[in-house]
């Protein structure tokens, strides 16, 4: 009887020391979840707020969206690394996804600009992105949708390898690879 007392009487400090630890970390986990949402939150009311480095995958997707329509394309496409090391391939599929929706919209105002030169190159880019989201999540249907418009609008064709003398004896291309929008019927 004495041994029984004696071994509650020692477990029952570090039981309580235990519960402590346990207290201290979900307090903690929730200071972490509470300064999450205070980001997404000014976020959402349009404050220029920089997540920490340590935040979760949704919050640095926030700020990369954040990003996103405001059209800071190039600073956005910055926090596709970092999602991706959070391990979220569903919520990094939809960020190549938006980032591709953002260069296709860019492209398709500059061809509605006539600046057709400027348009090519960010095609190209909405296309490598939404392989990307492809890549990353391959059931994502409005992004072959959207690869498949992008497609329509520039052509991929291999480039063949040429000298520089050949380059240099060839004329000036006079049609762009831009054939133009998709209009729907004729």
């Amino acid at each position: 009887m004495k041994f029984v007392a004696t071994i509650r009487n020692a477990l029952l400090p570090v039981a309580l020391i235990a519960a402590l630890a346990g207290v201290a970390w979900s307090a903690w986990a929730l200071y972490g979840r509470l300064h999450d949402r205070a980001v997404v939150r000014d976020l959402l009311a349009n404050q220029d707020v920089s997540p920490p480095p340590t935040a979760k995958a949704d919050v640095l997707f926030a700020r990369g969206y954040y990003l996103l329509i405001r059209d800071r394309i190039d600073e956005a496409q910055g926090y596709a690394r970092p999602i991706a090391d959070r391990g979220d391939r569903l919520l990094l599929a939809r960020f190549h996804y938006d980032v591709g929706n953002a260069r296709l919209r860019r492209a398709i105002a500059q061809v509605e600009a006539s600046k057709i030169d400027a348009a090519i190159p960010e095609v190209r880019l909405a296309k490598a992105a939404y392989r990307s989201a492809l890549l990353a999540d391959p059931e994502l249907w409005d992004a072959r949708y959207n690869l498949d418009v992008a497609m329509r609008l520039v052509r991929d064709f291999p480039e063949l390898e040429r000298g520089d003398e050949e380059a240099q004896g060839q004329p000036k291309k006079l049609w762009t690879d831009l054939p133009g929008l998709p209009r729907g019927l004729p």
